[in-house]
């Protein structure tokens, strides 16, 4: 007999951005071991897939008509994971504007703009699920536009759980520290895998939770957020230090 977890997204429609590696490929993989009866793999360039019901779909979060042709091609999404995302190796909150803009394009505007589409659709379709990506970096304030705009979509998160109370839509956050995928290759820290983070997302859509905290780093972490800044801040110093010193 199949275990709840294993069939906890049983003929569920789930929509994967940014799904052609890493986390994303994870999302498919597991999506289809759950039990979904449709993934669509959206990415910008779509890519092959060995299971009939995986969909490609071709998907640009900066362009603005992107999510109303994801709308038309996906109508019944009822599991959205916006899991797309940009990390510059060479991103600084000091550094040009327009990268910094092309960075929250991205990250931010796109992931929100794509929840939005998908809100009345996942309305229409039982309430659903929308399932944001974050990071431990919305927390720890490291001075980069991907942290900042992390820390932004934390924020929406919270907000468009808000928002979509009232249609029966859970929305859940899942913040996590170093995973190991192609993103954090030029780190050397301890990782977790992204099969240990997925898993425990998909978990979170079957149980009802809303916050997914998926490492030991993201745990210890939260619990310091109502420290005073005069001591908190001293300690995201070193951390920020310490994981310099590992590139």
């Amino acid at each position: 007999m199949q275990s709840p977890r294993s069939t906890s997204l049983s003929g569920r429609h789930v929509l994967v951005t940014g799904a052609n590696g890493g986390l994303g490929e994870q999302f498919v993989a597991q999506g289809l071991e759950r039990g979904a009866a449709k993934v669509y793999a959206a990415a910008r360039s779509t890519r092959s897939w060995d299971d009939p019901r995986v969909v490609a779909l071709d998907l640009d979060l900066t362009d603005p008509e992107a999510p109303a042709r994801a709308v038309a091609a996906a109508p019944d999404v009822d599991v959205l994971i916006n899991n797309a995302a940009i990390a510059p190796s060479d991103d600084t909150i000091t550094g040009p504007e327009e990268e910094l803009r092309r960075i929250f394009e991205t990250n931010f505007f796109g992931t929100l703009r794509l929840s939005n589409a998908f809100a009345p659709v996942l309305g229409a379709n039982g309430g659903g699920t929308l399932l944001n990506i974050l990071s431990a970096a919305a927390w720890i304030s490291m001075p980069t536009g991907y942290a900042a705009s992390k820390a932004a979509m934390w924020s929406a998160t919270n907000a468009l759980r808000l928002q979509l109370e009232g249609q029966g839509t859970q929305v859940v956050g899942l913040l996590v520290g170093m995973i190991d995928t192609p993103m954090t290759a030029g780190w050397d820290v301890p990782k977790v895998t992204a099969a240990s983070v997925v898993a425990q997302a998909y978990d979170a859509v079957g149980d009802g939770t809303l916050e997914v905290l998926a490492d030991g780093t993201t745990r210890d972490l939260k619990t310091r957020l109502s420290t005073p800044a005069e001591e908190l801040y001293p300690w995201v110093h070193e951390q920020i230090a310490g994981l310099a010193a590992t590139r």
